[in-house]
């Protein structure tokens, strides 16, 4: 089975456990991390399609706003958060604490040490509502970000993709994997793990994240399809 006839069989089995998770009102975070064109946002729009909107948020994370500067910086992320039976998807996250906003220098020191211990607990108080989390970083060599860079400059359907913040970035690439190795470090923990996957190969990448969300999700799901009213079974018998 090539990978896109797999990917059209696990978006099916996604589905399916939404419905499920939303039957049994039980929530999930999915948190997308990783470098500019490493693939995050083809993967959100095949979540995207396969899900049923009514219970799925996605949220696309960018600088926060003059009021939410003055407020305290996880608030915002607080009322993103998914009410019951329903998904949020973060297209970047509360991680930009410690990732952008540290190598740009829009925090100080102080500021993103103290933020590592926040998250845990930010995560650790989901998890204790009930909510499933599952973080996946998404990782692409350098050399490949420069291929798909390209490919954004060169095709005029996506040259907007291309920012010049993504050339700036790129730029400090070296910083920005330090400090991905630092939060990898102070936040992959026992319940709320950082799940790294290889985005090289985009196909692939996807196939192996949607078996990632199957797998973290599907745990203390009853999969079991309810059962028609008894009134239902009578009419259709009358209407035979």
């Amino acid at each position: 089975m090539d990978n896109k006839a797999e990917l059209a069989q696990l978006q099916q089995q996604l589905a399916l456990l939404q419905q499920a998770m939303s039957r049994q009102q039980q929530s999930a975070v999915i948190v997308m991390e990783g470098q500019d064109a490493a693939g995050k946002g083809g993967i959100i729009r095949r979540v995207a399609w396969c899900l049923d909107p009514r219970w799925l948020h996605v949220w696309p994370i960018s600088a926060p706003n003059d009021t939410e500067q003055q407020q305290h910086w996880l608030q915002r992320f607080w009322q993103r958060l998914p009410q019951r039976g329903h998904f949020a998807v973060f297209d970047r996250s509360w991680y930009g604490r410690v990732l952008v906003e540290r190598v740009e220098g829009f925090c100080d020191e102080t500021a993103w040490q103290r933020a590592y211990p926040q998250i845990n607990q930010f995560e650790a108080t989901l998890q204790q509502e009930g909510v499933k989390l599952v973080k996946i970083w998404l990782e692409i060599s350098e050399q490949e970000q420069l291929k798909r860079f390209r490919q954004r400059f060169e095709d005029p359907a996506k040259s907007w993709k291309l920012t010049e913040e993504d050339l700036r970035n790129r730029a400090r690439w070296a910083d920005y994997q330090a400090a991905k190795q630092d939060m990898l470090l102070q936040t992959n923990t026992h319940n709320a793990p950082w799940h790294q996957i290889d985005g090289n190969d985009k196909s692939q990448a996807r196939v192996d994240c949607f078996q990632l969300l199957l797998t973290q999700l599907s745990p203390g799901v009853d999969m079991t399809l309810p059962q028609q009213p008894k009134q239902f079974q009578d009419f259709f018998a009358q209407h035979e």
